[in-house]
């Protein structure tokens, strides 16, 4: 998880991530999209290869850069922590869902009581 993070943290990488979530790119094209030294690109793929972000195939004499999104699941799992309600939380709701049905029902059950 810490290599994901470290990888993740350039924002150079995030913009090759974003680059290559509609498929495989070569690694010329994605030089070709920053104001930075091919080697400075290629050091930045070699991060997210490392981190198993992305993988690389030789396609003749081209590299062909590819995501793999499965390396983000460790990541993602430990920050929907955060953003998830905890168990005691979501039992809290479910029971308050249910004391306001409980007298809703209560309420139509006997319409009578509720006029006085």
């Amino acid at each position: 998880m810490d290599l994901v993070a470290a990888a993740i943290a350039d924002p150079v990488r995030r913009d090759i991530l974003e680059m290559l979530r509609p498929g495989p790119l070569p690694a010329g094209t994605i030089a070709e999209r920053f104001a930075i030294s091919r080697p400075a690109v290629s050091r930045h793929l070699r991060v997210l290869r490392e981190a198993g972000l992305v993988h690389d195939d030789a396609v003749g004499r081209q590299r062909l850069y590819r995501l793999d999104p499965e390396r983000f699941t460790e990541l993602s799992d430990w920050i929907a922590r955060f953003l998830r309600p905890s168990a005691w939380e979501q039992r809290l709701d479910a029971l308050e869902t249910e004391v306001h049905r409980t007298r809703r029902d209560r309420r139509n059950a006997y319409p009578e009581e509720n006029t006085a």
